[in-house]
């Protein structure tokens, strides 16, 4: 189909399904036991924070957001992937394709805002402790929250607006097992390079902020650090690496997914295109429970707890 008859292509197909063809079987039953653990890990950790009222703290109020957010994450591609693993055609509508874009995209943006704000608290627990309650206070604490949800939705909103305008002519969607904006554009019939340039610096307003606070937040934790007792440092270390860790996790997968719809990656194997580009979308929601559950003593504690109580029932 062409723009000549003001027309436009409706249905695309995924051709990275098509490579899966052989063992379509074995990857809906790991991506299903994947989706299972998501949703237990993350409903979990929702659950424990908001039934244990030691735990209504800013740290845990965000560690819960994260967790809410790994779930809608997920649940925009994992569904949709597990229907199109038995498909024949491997095809995906147009709205349905949008839908996805604005959800995987607005999942992917708010993770670093929440990241973002969780290295801000961390930095006001550090560098100034007797007055961590007066700042991050339950007014701010919800701000924050807020800021982290409704930044991202909005500012992706204004951009999606221009991708809902276009019309397309191809009708493939590469090395990808669900749809991401910029490559349901490049099946557009009209050059895009305004829509490009737009997208550009939608990621500057969406990382660069962010970034900076995270970056301003560890060099004044460092800073501290380095003038308090061995005793100190440890317990900010110890505060720290979750945190740390997940901004890692979520930076790697993110980093490969932007190199990867803005520069030539023909020279990578299609198998470890399809993996990075699963990192942040299925890793990240599965990884982060983990990483809370597990480095966090108080959430660990009351986890461990929760699972003997639940003993005793069934025994009963």
């Amino acid at each position: 189909l062409t723009n000549m008859d003001n027309t436009s292509v409706t249905v695309f197909t995924m051709t990275a399904y098509a490579v899966m063809e052989n063992n379509k079987y074995l990857q809906f039953s790991i991506f299903m036991l994947l989706y299972i653990l998501i949703i237990s890990f993350n409903l979990l950790l929702i659950a424990v924070i908001c039934c244990q009222r030691a735990l209504h703290q800013p740290m845990y109020v965000f560690i819960c957001n994260l967790a809410a957010n790994g779930l809608y994450g997920s649940t925009g591609f994992l569904p949709s992937t597990l229907i199109l693993l038995l498909s024949e055609t491997y095809e995906i509508s147009l709205p349905w394709c949008l839908i996805q874009i604005y959800w995987v995209h607005t999942y992917a943006a708010v993770e670093f805002h929440i990241l973002a704000v969780m290295g801000y608290d961390r930095y006001v627990a550090i560098c100034y402790p007797l007055h961590y309650h007066s700042i991050m206070s339950i007014s701010k604490v919800c701000k924050l929250v807020a800021l982290a949800w409704l930044y991202p939705f909005s500012l992706f909103l204004m951009y999606f607006c221009l991708t809902l305008r276009l019309k397309f002519c191809g009708r493939f969607i590469h090395f990808k097992l669900f749809c991401v904006n910029f490559e349901l554009v490049k099946n557009a019939c009209s050059n895009t390079f305004y829509h490009s340039i737009v997208g550009l610096v939608l990621i500057a307003f969406i990382m660069i902020p962010q970034l900076l606070m995270i970056i301003f937040s560890y060099a004044h934790i460092f800073r501290v650090c380095l003038k308090s007792s061995k005793e100190s440092q440890v317990k900010a270390l110890k505060t720290c690496i979750p945190h740390l860790l997940s901004v890692i996790n979520y930076s790697i997968g993110g980093f490969f997914e932007i190199a990867q719809s803005r520069f030539n990656m023909s020279g990578t194997s299609f198998m470890f295109r399809i993996i990075m580009s699963l990192y942040y979308t299925l890793l990240t929601p599965l990884i982060n429970p983990a990483i809370y559950g597990m480095a966090n003593q108080a959430i660990r504690m009351h986890v461990l707890k929760l699972y003997r109580v639940s003993n005793r029932l069934a025994s009963c």
